[in-house]
């Protein structure tokens, strides 16, 4: 069997094939898809196959995934593109009888009013148009996500933000990894669609209490109504179309929308999801 990891590169790819290695696939079983095949040297030492694969060539995709069982579809980072670059590994997969993809979503992402959501409920659609035998795990926020919200927060002791009283389900990057290579390397999980969350819902008076932990020093949270975000956001030079992101975000998170956890990541894994503070003092 041969497991093609997509984005191998990326934070979450490479991840997804210390995990499989550590699982004791073979490296030669591996095949790591990369933009470029040159940051996956160390990969490539390892005895991992690495290959060219970029989403916007689809002749790059399809070279790629000739020949593979099994497919990891890493979500794209390109948000705006990210339909269309899914679309290539899907066509491609059909095409080459893959018996198995695994795709990383979003969560609830066909219900959810999520800003990200839309692009991950058109390649669920995708994928279950072409009919591909296929696992889809709906993440929730990576515990990553906050680094740089503490990195600055061990200059200026606050983290603000308009989620309100908003919880996020967060789990570290390597807690989602270990759940692919568990879903790619055990048979069964066809047709499941696996909503994953760490083990706890933490609020943003939590997030700044594992801050302090991890910085050394008091942070407290700031909670800003939307305006006041927007405004600060937009004192500090980001643009009008990523200030409207990010507090579309965060009234997703005050909404309720990344609080559910029912505990299933921690069940496919075996062990608890990582805790919000060894996350953080993990990533810094």
């Amino acid at each position: 069997m041969t497991i093609l990891v997509t984005g191998a590169t990326g934070h979450l790819g490479r991840l997804v094939v210390d995990s499989l290695l550590a699982r004791g696939v073979d490296p030669s079983a591996v095949r790591a898809g990369a933009r470029d095949t040159a940051k996956a040297a160390d990969l490539a030492a390892r005895g991992v196959q690495v290959v060219a694969l970029d989403y916007d060539a689809p002749e790059s995709v399809a070279a790629a995934v000739d020949g593979v069982d099994t497919v990891l579809l890493v979500s794209s980072s390109e948000v705006g593109k990210r339909a269309a670059q899914h679309r290539a590994v899907i066509d491609a997969a059909r095409a080459a009888g893959v018996a198995k993809l695994v795709y990383t979503s979003a969560s609830k992402a066909t219900t959810s009013d999520l800003v990200l959501a839309p692009e991950h409920k058109a390649t669920e659609e995708a994928i279950a148009a072409a009919g591909i035998p296929a696992v889809i795990l709906r993440n929730n926020w990576y515990t990553e996500n906050y680094v740089g919200d503490v990195a600055r927060a061990k200059d200026t002791g606050v983290i603000a933000a308009s989620v309100g009283d908003g919880r996020v389900a967060s789990a570290s990057r390597a807690d989602y990894a270990e759940a692919a290579a568990v879903v790619l390397t055990e048979d069964g999980h066809i047709g499941e669609v696996y909503e994953l969350g760490g083990d706890v819902a933490w609020s943003f008076d939590e997030l700044a209490a594992a801050a302090s932990e991890v910085v050394g020093r008091e942070v407290r949270y700031t909670p800003l109504s939307t305006e006041e975000h927007a405004a600060a956001l937009a004192a500090a030079g980001l643009d009008e179309g990523t200030v409207g992101f990010v507090t579309a975000l965060d009234a997703n998170i005050r909404d309720g929308a990344l609080a559910e956890t029912d505990g299933t990541l921690a069940r496919l894994i075996g062990r608890p999801t990582t805790p919000l503070v060894d996350g953080l003092r993990a990533a810094l």
